[in-house]
């Protein structure tokens, strides 16, 4: 289903966020942003950050929004934006799935979930398991992220735990402009 679906930008957040929430506004209007640039839009589909970057694809209407759903006993029903869906039984293969046709991936403040999914893409891409070469990661939300980082750029490069090289998998940034015209670059050079 995603092997010929085109340039992809996947999201993750937490389902908790709500509509009134500004990283709820940022991911739709970024994802909305990319769409209109024909860049498919790839979310877990559930509520959340991940409803607002499909609400965002799907009212673009140029691009797919890909909702890539789990199978759980509680919370996460598929979002009504998508286009084009999968349902999952299991996190691992879903993980995969998210990233493995995403050349970015844009990621909001978010619990246990979205931690997972930001160190899996950050592992593949860093060992090169991805197809496309990597994922570059761009963090929303500076205060948010802000202890996240001083640990990866402190503790874990200091101790030779990854390379220092590692830390240019991700950028951190509030600025919604700077971050789609750099995953549009990604895309140009591809």
């Amino acid at each position: 289903m995603l092997h010929n679906s085109g340039p992809s930008v996947t999201f993750f957040g937490s389902a908790r966020t709500k509509e009134d929430n500004k990283y709820y506004t940022f991911a739709k209007e970024l994802a909305h942003d990319l769409a209109s640039q024909n860049i498919n839009i790839i979310s877990g589909g559930g509520p959340g950050i991940m409803r607002a970057a499909n609400e965002g694809a799907y009212e673009a209407k140029l691009a797919h929004s890909i909702g890539l759903n789990i199978d759980l006993p509680f919370e996460q029903d598929l979002n009504p934006y998508t286009t084009k869906e999968m349902t999952f039984n299991y996190f691992f293969s879903r993980k995969l799935a998210l990233v493995k046709y995403s050349r970015a991936c844009v990621v909001f403040p978010g619990g246990f979930g979205t931690l997972d999914e930001l160190f899996e893409v950050l592992t593949l891409s860093q060992t090169n398991m991805l197809k496309n070469g990597g994922c570059k990661v761009f963090l929303v939300g500076e205060e948010y992220w802000k202890d996240l980082m001083s640990f990866i750029k402190g503790s874990l490069t200091k101790e030779k735990m990854i390379n220092e090289e590692d830390i240019n998998l991700i950028t951190l940034s509030d600025n919604k402009e700077f971050i789609k015209d750099e995953i549009i670059r990604i895309f140009k050079e591809v």
